[in-house]
C-alpha cells in the first residue's frame, strides 16, 4: 500500500496528463464519428432523393414516350397518309386505261398495249403504296423518337437531374413544326422519281408474264417482293433515302462532324441537328434491315387479305387478268387501313427493339 501511495506521488502529474490525453482522444474520435456519420447519414439520404427524383423522372419519361407516340399515330400519320393517298391517285389513275379496254370488242394490238400498260400501272400503284406507307410509317416513328428524347431532355434538364448530362439549346415550337412537316417531302416532291424508278422494278419483273397466266397467293407474293427488291438494290446504297428526305450538300459536311471524335457541330441549328440526326438514322444499316422485315410482313398480311378477299380463287390459281382489277384496288386499301399495317409494322420484334434504341440514344450504326 505504501509503495503504490509512493509511486501515485512520483507520477501523478504523468497519469493524470496521459489519462487528459487519452480522454480527450477518445471524446475527438467519439465527436469525430458522430460527425462523420451525420455526414454519411446526409449523403443517404441526398441519394435516396435524387434516385426518387430520377425514378420520377424515368416514369415521365415513359409516359411522354407513350404520348409522343400516341401523337404520331393519332394525327401526323394520319395527315401524311391522306396526302399521300391523294398524290399516287393522282399520279397512277387507272379509270381512262380501264374505260377504253371495256370499249374495245375483239383482239387487237392497242387492247393488248393497253392491257400490258394496265398490268404495270396496277403493280406500281400497289407496291408503291405498300412501300411509301411502311417507309414513312417507320421514318415518323424515328422522327418522333428523337424530337421526344430531345423534348424529355429539355426537360428533366430545367430539374437538374442526374440522368442528364447534354448542354445545349431548347427547341423552339417553330422547329418542331418544321421537322414534323418534313414528313410530307415524299408526296410533295420525292413522288415523281419513286414512281419512275418503282415502275421500272414492275416492267423488268413483269415482262413476260401473260395476262392468261395463272397467279396463287404465293406467285403473288414472289412477284411483289421481286419488285421491291429490284427497286431496293437498284443504285447506290440507301438511296431511297432520298425520295423521305431532302438531299442537301450541308448534310454531308455535317455528318462528317457528326461521326468524328469532335461533340461540337459547325453552326448548327437545331432543326438541322435534328434532320441530321434522322438522315443519320435511317441510313443505318440496323434500319434498313428492319425496313426489311417491316415490308416483307406488310406483303405477307396484304397476300393473306387479297386471298380471303378472292374467295378462294388465288389459293387455286386464278389468270392474271382478273387479279389485276384486285392489286390497283390494294393499293388505295393499303393507305386507308394504314392503322393495321402500322400495328402489323410495330408487332415485328426487332421494330420495337430499334425504336426504343433510339429514344434512349443508343449506338445506332
Amino acid at each position: 500500500m505504501l509503495s503504490f501511495r509512493g509511486f501515485w506521488r512520483r507520477h501523478k502529474r504523468k497519469v493524470l496528463v496521459t489519462t487528459g490525453v487519452l480522454g480527450g482522444g477518445y471524446l475527438l474520435y467519439k465527436l469525430y464519428n458522430a460527425h462523420t456519420q451525420r455526414l454519411a447519414d446526409l449523403e443517404a439520404e441526398l441519394a435516396r432523393e435524387q434516385e426518387s427524383s430520377d425514378d420520377l423522372l424515368k416514369a415521365k419519361m415513359q409516359a411522354h414516350f407513350e404520348s409522343i407516340q400516341s401523337i404520331a399515330d393519332t394525327t401526323t400519320l394520319p395527315h401524311v397518309m391522306h396526302y399521300l393517298s391523294s398524290r399516287i391517285a393522282e399520279e397512277l389513275d387507272t379509270t381512262d386505261i380501264t374505260e377504253r379496254l371495256m370499249q374495245m370488242k375483239g383482239k387487237s394490238p392497242e387492247k393488248l398495249e393497253l392491257w400490258d400498260r394496265l398490268k404495270v400501272i396496277s403493280f406500281t400503284r400497289m407496291v408503291l403504296s405498300l412501300w411509301a406507307m411502311t417507309m414513312l410509317s417507320l421514318y415518323i416513328r424515328v422522327q418522333v423518337n428523337i424530337l421526344g428524347r430531345h423534348l424529355y431532355i429539355d426537360t428533366a434538364r430545367g430539374f437538374g437531374s442526374s440522368l442528364i448530362v447534354e448542354d445545349g439549346e431548347l427547341i423552339d415550337r417553330d422547329d418542331q413544326q418544321k421537322f414534323l412537316a418534313s414528313s410530307d417531302y415524299l408526296s410533295t416532291y420525292g413522288m415523281p422519281s419513286l414512281i419512275l424508278h418503282i415502275q421500272a422494278a414492275a416492267i423488268e419483273v413483269l415482262n413476260g408474264k401473260q395476262l392468261t397466266d395463272r397467279f396463287n397467293t404465293a406467285v403473288l407474293r414472289d412477284t411483289i417482293m421481286q419488285i421491291l427488291d429490284k427497286f431496293m438494290s437498284t443504285g447506290s446504297p440507301h438511296h431511297w433515302v432520298n425520295y423521305l428526305m431532302p438531299e442537301d450538300a450541308r448534310w454531308a459536311e455535317l455528318a462528317t462532324a457528326f461521326s468524328s471524335d469532335s461533340t461540337v457541330l459547325p453552326d448548327v441549328t437545331k432543326f438541322e441537328q435534328l434532320m441530321l440526326e434522322t438522315r443519320s438514322v435511317i441510313s443505318s444499316g440496323e434500319f434498313g434491315n428492319i425496313a426489311e422485315m417491316a415490308l416483307r410482313a406488310v406483303v405477307d398480311t396484304v397476300v393473306v387479305d387479297m386471298g380471303a378477299q378472292s374467295g378462294g380463287d388465288l389459293s387455286s390459281g386464278t389468270p392474271l387478268a382478273k387479279v389485276l382489277a384486285r392489286v390497283a384496288q390494294m393499293g388505295p386499301t393499303l393507305l386507308a387501313e394504314s392503322s393495321k399495317f402500322r400495328q402489323i409494322i410495330l408487332n415485328v420484334p426487332e421494330v420495337e427493339l430499334f425504336f426504343t434504341l433510339i429514344y434512349s440514344q443508343m449506338q445506332i450504326s
